[in-house]
């Protein structure tokens, strides 16, 4: 079998029902799956220790050969065995389709549709559960129905497997021969009607046909239109129905770089990278993650003036105190695993614009269907009131800096954008009484901006106040609308992080040392906004070129994680990450969208 060496790179699908999710790698094997939803502890977590982790997969001859893709136009992944004369096929995705206009049909359950292709194909089950993050002992045993995997821990969780292979051959890996199609299903909860094949392939049928139609209300695009789509579901995994929450990513603790301990638990919301997951969302037409993600804000912000936290749990949760789970050995050796995350604590001024942003978007465009405008005005008033006391202080910055405040400049810059939507959000909603002293607020925080931010020994805006240090960040300004795309001051400063923070096509976060060192693996969400700087301020060419060659650093899927190695372009950290699909998205909608007219004015440029 080419089992090629999973540890060069992120070599894995996701599958998902906006309850739960699973990692399956390119070679069929479920590595990561948490139950019965996102941040719960793993069933399987191989992707964080390789001998005690836990996995789910199937043991092929050195004959056969191995590949991988998903459905198209869903979130089914079929991974394909043959030899040539014998083969076989796993169609691996967790249930998700309407029961009624309300009520989605999302158990905590991921589902093996093992589908017979031709001849005698023969394999091992590996079937290996480690319930509470592979704590204590797993004991697993058969029964007349299923396979139950017991956990001595206080909890006493359990995991049932449903299938119609031979029970004892799987639980023993003995070699089982398909001649038909075949099942295996493991959920948390215990059936109360035993799972067959049929009613699994109609859970198989029924997830197909909601995902198509899901994809149906997402707008094709002339260029990159699939890479667009799969990133597309892939934030739609990411949402949790339950709540309207959006995750950072599905997985904890997988490091920025291989062997340091910049290892972080990605499963919350933060309100910064859902808020931007919505607006992209928002601009491909689905209004139902919009909605609900409205309705969560909603919920944190029950009193008026209350400040917001950076980050929630999924289910609301304000307190996610971090720990680390030192049985386990870390991808890759990379040490420690946290559960947990003690960034919840920060104090971040950025986030109240960024929610403005989206709010602001929503109300454009969906205002016909906006249902809590009351609260959203409430909102709005209560974030300008928080930004008008707090936006002089210093705090953490988007990078989550640990160690001491400072003023950072996309901090202020979002504080100004918070007032800029407000006072946009008012003119729609015709509450013009508070407009006047926005008005003033507004041009005192982009007056500080301008005179503290820029820097003329490095003509850019620099990273804080007062440094000489540049950040990727900064790029931003023009998106959220605080300078024009031309202005000389941002064409400097794109040209500045070209020149201080490009590494062969990738670009640093910043270069200037942290809490943790000096980074050294390119974030990806900051090369999609260097590209999108490139693109606004007239070098299509440049950037359609660089957009090309970041696409060919994702995974045979399509997929992204946090960052990627400089040397190496090997993928690093969380996984799939959200905000690297939300900026693929968004940048590739830009160089899709290119005009003759653009292409035209670029050549006549770099000919005279």
């Amino acid at each position: 079998m080419n089992k090629e060496d999973l540890t060069n790179n992120l070599h894995y699908g996701i599958v998902g029902n906006c309850r739960s999710a699973a990692l399956i790698s390119k070679i069929g094997s479920i590595d990561w799956c948490c139950l019965p939803k996102f941040d719960a502890p793993s069933v399987f977590a191989k992707l964080l220790d390789d001998k005690i982790g836990g996995s789910f997969g199937f043991d092929v001859d050195e004959s056969y050969s191995i590949k991988q893709a998903y459905i198209d136009n869903t979130a089914i992944l079929v991974t394909s065995f043959s030899n040539g004369l014998d083969a076989f096929e796993v169609h691996d995705f967790m249930p998700r389709y309407k029961k009624n206009s309300e009520v989605y049909h999302s158990p905590p359950e991921v589902i093996r549709y093992i589908k017979y292709i031709s001849g005698k194909p023969s394999f091992k089950v590996i079937y290996d559960p480690k319930l509470e993050y592979a704590k204590g002992k797993t004991t697993t045993y058969v029964k007349t129905d299923f396979i139950v995997s017991l956990n001595d821990e206080e909890t006493y969780d359990t995991l049932f497997l449903y299938t119609d292979l031979d029970k004892e051959a799987v639980l023993k890996g003995s070699l089982i021969e398909l001649t038909e199609d075949a099942f295996a299903m493991f959920g948390y909860n215990e059936k109360l009607f035993v799972p067959n094949l049929k009613s699994t392939y109609l859970e198989y049928q029924r997830t197909k046909v909601y995902w198509l139609d899901w994809m149906e209300r997402t707008p094709e695009y002339k260029r990159y239109n699939d890479y667009i789509a799969r990133s597309a579901m892939t934030l739609k995994l990411l949402s949790y129905d339950k709540t309207g929450a959006v995750l950072a990513a599905a997985t904890t603790s997988l490091p920025e770089t291989i062997g340091e301990v910049r290892n972080w638990d990605y499963r919350f919301c933060w309100i910064r990278d859902a808020s931007m997951v919505i607006k992209v969302m928002s601009q491909l037409g689905h209004k139902n993650i919009a909605r609900r993600y409205l309705s969560f804000i909603i919920d944190l912000i029950p009193d008026k003036g209350e400040e917001l936290q950076i980050m929630y749990g999924i289910n609301k949760e304000k307190k996610l105190t971090e720990e680390s789970l030192d049985h386990l050995s870390g991808y890759l050796g990379s040490k420690p695993v946290r559960v947990g995350n003690a960034a919840y604590k920060q104090k971040q001024n950025d986030i109240y614009g960024i929610l403005m942003d989206v709010i602001h978007q929503l109300m454009v465009n969906f205002s016909q269907d906006i249902e809590n405008g009351e609260e959203l005005w409430t909102i709005t008033k209560g974030i300008v009131w928080v930004v008008s006391k707090h936006w002089e202080e210093p705090d953490k910055g988007i990078w989550e800096f640990r160690g001491e405040d400072r003023h950072f400049t996309f901090s202020k810059v979002l504080c100004w954008t918070a007032i800029d939507k407000a006072i946009k959000v008012a003119k729609l909603l015709g509450k013009t009484s508070k407009m006047a002293k926005w008005q003033l607020l507004e041009e005192e925080i982009r007056e500080d901006i301008l005179t503290n931010a820029w820097n003329d020994k490095v003509k850019a805006f620099t990273q804080s106040y007062g440094s000489e240090e540049l950040d990727a960040s900064v790029l931003l300004m023009e998106s959220y609308g605080f300078i024009e795309a031309k202005h000389p001051k941002y064409v400097s400063t794109v040209n500045a992080i070209e020149r201080d923070l490009c590494n062969d096509g990738l670009l640093y976060r910043y270069k200037n040392k942290d809490d943790f060192g000096l980074p050294s693996s390119s974030f990806t969400i900051c090369t999609f906004w260097f590209i999108n700087s490139l693109y606004k301020i007239g070098e299509w060419q440049k950037a359609t070129k660089l957009f090309d060659q970041l696409l060919t650093y994702s995974n045979h899927l399509g997929l992204f994680s946090e960052d990627i190695d400089f040397k190496t372009k090997r993928l690093l950290g969380n996984f799939p990450q959200a905000y690297s699909h939300l900026a693929l998205i968004e940048t590739a909608i830009n160089l899709s969208n290119i005009t003759e007219e653009e292409k035209l004015k670029e050549t006549i440029g770099l000919v005279n």
